[in-house]
């Protein structure tokens, strides 16, 4: 039998059980009293609950099925499958728990949650924006092939935007909470070159990026349910053009990384990486390594920066390699079609929300 017809199997089985009434047996009844009787029979008799077979396998051969499921289904849509095995039960939840690893480790988005995990380490993973303009939404998707105007994709997030008197409101996420603060440099016209642009991570810390630094308050691998991760964000800006969203990114798990007395838990801050001016296009380019195809405005790639807080002497030898990658990058492909691709220490929805600020600063030129 195929792993495909066993999780099949699975999903029918748990599906009828689900239908089925529990089978309560009441003795008595006709001797006592009505209210009384009944109440009392309850406390006396068990519940027979019939449980599938499959909720009895033995531990050995749970963890080759799921090992070797996840192995062999390592792209959606197929890798639903691997979802439909957490589902089961609570033994199967386990067991999936211990096997699956997030994405920071196998660059694979498999549960909800990994939405809110920092991305691969060694690699990216590649999504795209839908923006569709007459409903004021945008559309998050996995890239399932290499081609860039893919129309099919597996869908991971969609916000709406909603504009206030001093701030625009997308909803995507829960809580108001500050997980980041994205500053635009005022570049009416395009008269100051580039768009400048500086993003505070206020839920990821510096040392994130050193060598065996990490990401603190990570979710669990399979949330409790969906509705509890993402609700509502929104954006407010401010008279020197920053842009503060919020969100319920930590605000269960974790704090913000304020800065302690030694200055340890200082936030990442990222920065728009220069372009360099090209001579016979006459224009600031970037190598985007085939992600982008349309120049805009909006188009951006992120590193870490290395500039040291204020009060802080520089220091004298350069940045190590960490601090060199592109952790996310975002650009312009066709007609309401952007790339969005990011890596550690960002999670998806991190990246999203930083993309979603550059739809809403639109400086007098696209």
């Amino acid at each position: 039998m195929s792993f495909r017809s066993i999780v099949r199997d699975v999903r029918d089985s748990f599906g009828s059980l689900s239908r089925r009434s529990f089978d309560v047996k009441l003795t008595g009844h006709h001797h006592r009293g009505k209210s009384h009787g009944s109440v009392q029979d309850l406390h006396d008799q068990p519940l027979v609950i019939q449980n599938s077979c499959w909720a009895n396998l033995p531990p050995e051969l749970l963890f080759d099925v799921i090992r070797r499921l996840e192995e062999s289904e390592n792209t959606w849509p197929s890798r639903k499958h691997v979802v439909a095995c957490a589902s089961v039960c609570q033994s199967w939840r386990n067991m999936c728990k211990d096997i699956v690893r997030s994405p920071e480790f196998c660059g694979k988005l498999t549960f909800p949650v990994s939405l809110k995990q920092p991305g691969p380490r060694d690699g990216i993973i590649q999504c795209f924006i839908k923006r569709d303009k007459s409903n004021l939404t945008y559309h998050l998707f996995l890239c399932l092939s290499p081609a860039l105007l893919v129309e099919n994709g597996k869908f991971l997030l969609s916000a709406k935007r909603t504009r206030r008197t001093t701030y625009t409101e997308y909803v995507i996420s829960m809580d108001a909470y500050n997980i980041a603060q994205v500053t635009y440099e005022l570049n009416v016209l395009g008269t100051r070159g580039p768009r400048k642009m500086h993003c505070i991570m206020h839920s990821i810390p510096n040392s994130a990026l050193d060598a065996g630094g990490s990401v603190p308050g990570q979710p669990e691998l399979i949330h409790r349910s969906l509705e509890d991760s993402f609700r509502s964000i929104s954006f407010s800006k401010s008279l020197d053009h920053s842009i503060e969203f919020s969100s319920a990114r930590f605000s269960e798990i974790g704090g913000s990384c304020n800065e302690d007395d030694d200055g340890k838990m200082r936030p990442l801050v990222l920065k728009n990486k220069p372009p360099r001016w090209h001579e016979q296009l006459q224009c600031w380019c970037l190598n985007f390594r085939g992600r982008v195809t349309v120049a805009s405005v909006k188009n951006f790639q992120l590193i870490a920066s290395t500039q040291p807080p204020a009060g802080a002497p520089t220091p004298s030898q350069p940045a190590p390699p960490e601090h060199d990658k592109i952790i996310l990058q975002f650009g312009k492909v066709g007609k309401d079609m952007f790339t969005m691709d990011y890596r550690y220490p960002l999670s998806a929805f991190q990246a999203f929300a930083i993309c979603l600020s550059s739809f809403d600063t639109k400086l007098a030129c696209e």
